[in-house]
């Protein structure tokens, strides 16, 4: 039997907990990432445990780049018993390819601008800026 009392947190308080803004957490509650919350007499909101947990799971997820929507299925499945694991780990490997080829385009980026950098004397007349020039051109290569 579990003997811990049931925790009662004002949204201040799950914010400190969390990392997570009060303007977001309501946000989450509106998008029904959150449930609804108990309510005190004096209408204030009343938060438990398992609200701290699910605030850090969407917190976390959303620092490796999950969408809301994401996040969402992602919730779901973890209360699905059956076929959650499987699911999770399939959602996880579709979001590294995504980071892979974001990866990739940064690092085509960052040659690109290391060229122009390099190309670029750094003074002189406007017109002439290697930079400016490479910007300006019709080519999207």
């Amino acid at each position: 039997m579990d003997t811990k009392p049931a925790m009662h947190l004002t949204i201040g308080a799950v914010a400190k907990r969390t990392g997570v803004g009060i303007d977001t957490i309501r946000y989450y509650e509106r998008e029904k990432l959150l449930p609804a919350p108990r309510r005190r007499p004096s209408g204030y909101r009343d938060y438990d445990a398992a609200t701290v947990e699910r605030l850090r799971f969407i917190r976390r997820a959303k620092q490796l780049g999950f969408t809301l929507d994401e996040i969402r299925d992602l919730l779901a499945l973890s209360a699905d018993r059956e076929r959650g694991v499987k699911s999770v780990k399939l959602r996880a490997q579709a979001r590294l390819g995504e980071v892979e080829a974001r990866i990739r385009e940064l690092q085509r980026v960052k040659r690109g601008l290391a060229q122009l950098i390099d190309a670029c004397p750094g003074h002189g007349p406007l017109e002439r800026c290697p930079i400016l020039r490479a910007l300006g051109e019709e080519n999207d290569a």
